[in-house]
């Protein structure tokens, strides 16, 4: 399961370091749960006020169970209640390896009008 967080931070050196600060302050708390597998803080080249905070688990559950973990409330939930306001968890349904072929998941959403 990946988690795409986005964000839109002013350029002013002071407000970007304060933001690099929080952000490796929540990528260390969320490292720290069971069920992480990777994560990164990335920055736009296009345009250096766009920044993403992407992590991947091993399952929703291990997720959920993350952000209500005491130092995940006080270290990342902040940062990502700044976050741009649109979907962050995606389930992964096709992968593929360097030079692999496609492999095919079935999803983990309950069956409904939404599938």
């Amino acid at each position: 399961m990946l988690v795409t967080n986005r964000f839109v931070v002013d350029v002013d050196v002071d407000v970007a370091d304060d933001f690099t600060e929080r952000a490796h302050a929540a990528l260390t708390a969320l490292a720290a749960r069971p069920g992480y597998l990777r994560g990164q803080l990335l920055r736009a080249l296009d345009d250096p006020r766009y920044w993403s905070l992407v992590t991947e688990w091993e399952s929703v559950g291990t997720y959920r169970r993350a952000l209500g973990a005491f130092e995940v409330k006080v270290s990342a939930v902040p940062l990502l209640a700044e976050s741009v306001d649109e979907p962050s968890a995606y389930e992964a349904l096709a992968t593929a390896a360097p030079g692999g072929a496609v492999s095919v998941a079935e999803s983990d959403r309950a069956a409904g009008p939404y599938r």
